[in-house]
């Protein structure tokens, strides 16, 4: 999908190194997802501390196109969230606080 190069040739011999790259690239894709969300209203919940096991099984398992191969790495909830149980944002600092210009 890159046609400007061999970019296939890249990742060729490297199963870390593309497993690594998957993991990243998908995490920023979730976050231009959520950000995507937040801009049409949703409310998103992304989670750590899950069974990603437990989501890969329940999702992807069964399913012939994605077989052994797929796992679950991020997990998010998008919806529109109860205003009576949703907190306010937290306070952000005065950005001149961690702000510096050399």
């Amino acid at each position: 999908m890159f046609p400007h190069t061999d970019a296939k040739s890249w990742f060729a011999g490297d199963e870390q190194g593309r497993i690594e790259g998957a993991k990243r690239n998908s995490a920023l894709q979730g976050a231009y997802l959520i950000i995507a969300a937040r801009a049409l209203g949703l409310d998103c919940g992304p989670m750590s501390g899950v069974d990603l096991d437990g989501i890969t099984e329940q999702f992807f398992a069964g399913n012939p196109d994605f077989g052994p191969r797929v796992k679950a790495d991020w997990v998010c909830s998008i919806g529109y969230g109860d205003p009576e149980s949703i907190f306010e944002r937290s306070p952000r600092p005065d950005f001149g606080k961690f702000t510096q210009f050399a």
